[in-house]
């Protein structure tokens, strides 16, 4: 799958991982050891004699190994969009940025609304390094109006329930979804924003917005549909997963949740940790997403959410757009960007490497928690376990190049920033991805 001739892709048949440092906070695992793999399952950790290995070996000296990290959020756009990414760029895509395992979203065309359509998804993906996890919509055509056949669709493949980029504005539609749903063990991930309060805007509503003269989106209209979120989990005693929290108002709602007793999960994205609404100054449409970035104020609340265990995951939002809709005007632009080859390196520069969060707070948040929230299996490095991981490199000193990106899209606003920590390789089924 690899076009990259930094990188290459083998059959992990054997493969010896030498002196790299393997750390599993769900395994309690935290050492320098040899790793052994044979067949695509973890043989023997520590003890290996290499001299006479006759498979791949691999000198992961100064590495990391860690469970293979998972990107519970993006969207690969196929069916229908395959101008701006298909399920096979999507997966080279999260290959090369350090994921093993990706969540997509259901706003395709046609949508992910039936079984036939989550059917289609896994047989695209079939074969692939990456496992690719199906999010499934709410609503048909994610109209807001009917729901979907959720257990049909569970029952081949999907691990989740979202109309992401369309808030479920109905609350009678809400609740049955998440009386549904809990009936299946599943989330429903719901993207937070009250349209009534937003629906013109392009950028977080402030004094940056009043001094470019844009309309803003107001953080209030992310609270306000969180909390009501809430109440109606509260309510029926479903699960809810929020997606792509960026306001401090949502943070501090989603925290008193949690002390209740709320069945109430949440993700936040690299750019709401490493970027403000300063940035729009530049006019540049790749800081157009939604949510927007909000303040300064809001970033730090982002911060201390993941800190003390608020926010329960990182994940990327990938929204891969083709050149014709962010190369316009910035009221004109396609809201979203991609994220899956810049989020390791930018979690590790910018949020490990100021201590934030430790490298074990790292792997929790985009290894283990995103795989309990979707009720995905639990993926340990232990003896006799399928060997599904990623190699990180904290030395690695690299510049992000657009340029190189095995994603179709290039609508990124990081191109030119300089990073410290990314991923090595990724190993899984079967299948061994590294860097040269």
């Amino acid at each position: 799958m690899s076009k990259d001739t930094r990188a290459r892709t083998v059959k992990a048949e054997k493969v010896f991982l030498k002196g790299g440092k393997i750390l599993d906070p769900g395994s309690d695992m935290d050492k320098t050891a040899d790793l052994l793999i044979i067949d695509g399952k973890i043989e023997k950790i520590g003890g290996v004699e290499g001299d006479s290995f006759d498979g791949e070996v691999i000198d992961c000296k100064g590495k990391i190994i860690v469970p293979g990290f998972i990107d519970m959020h993006v969207h690969l756009r196929e069916p229908g969009h395959e101008d701006a990414e298909t399920i096979e760029s999507g997966c080279r895509s999260a290959m090369a940025g350090g994921f093993t395992g990706v969540c997509c979203m259901p706003n395709t065309n046609p949508v992910i609304d039936s079984r036939g359509h989550v059917e289609f998804i896994n047989e695209r993906s079939a074969g692939f390094l990456v496992d690719v996890h199906p999010i499934a919509a709410i609503t048909k055509g994610q109209s807001g109006e009917e729901l979907t056949e959720m257990g049909d669709m569970i029952e081949a493949g999907a691990v989740g329930f979202s109309d992401d980029g369309h808030p479920v504005r109905n609350a009678a539609i809400l609740r049955r979804a998440l009386e549904y749903a809990g009936m299946l063990h599943q989330p429903i991930i719901d993207h937070c924003e009250e349209m009534s309060l937003s629906e013109e805007g392009v950028m977080n509503e402030g004094f940056v917005s009043t001094v470019l003269g844009m309309h803003g989106i107001p953080p209030i209209s992310e609270d306000i549909a969180v909390a009501r979120d809430i109440l109606i989990t509260e309510y029926t005693g479903g699960t809810l997963h929020i997606a792509h929290v960026s306001t401090k108002g949502a943070v501090r709602l989603i925290r008193e949740a949690k002390k209740r007793g709320v069945s109430v999960t949440a993700e936040t994205c690299p750019h709401y940790l490493v970027l403000t609404d300063e940035a729009v100054r530049s006019y540049d449409t790749n800081t157009k997403m939604k949510p927007p970035l909000r303040t300064e104020e809001d970033r730090k609340a982002l911060l201390e959410g993941l800190r003390d265990g608020t926010i329960d995951a990182i994940a990327s939002d990938h929204a891969p757009h083709a050149i014709e809709n962010k190369e316009t005007e910035y009221n004109a632009a396609a809201f979203g960007i991609i994220g899956l080859e810049t989020t390791i390196g930018l979690i590790m520069t910018h949020i490990v490497g100021k201590n934030v969060l430790t490298l074990s707070d790292m792997v929790e948040k985009m290894a283990i928690r995103p795989r309990g929230i979707l009720h995905l299996p639990e993926n340990r490095i232990q003896k006799g376990q399928s060997a599904n991981m990623t190699i990180l490199d904290p030395k690695r000193k690299w510049t992000v190049d657009k340029e190189t990106f095995q994603s179709i899209s290039r609508n990124t606003p990081f191109h030119g920033w300089k990073l410290q920590g990314g991923s090595y390789g990724v190993i899984n089924n079967s299948q061994l991805y590294i860097v040269c």
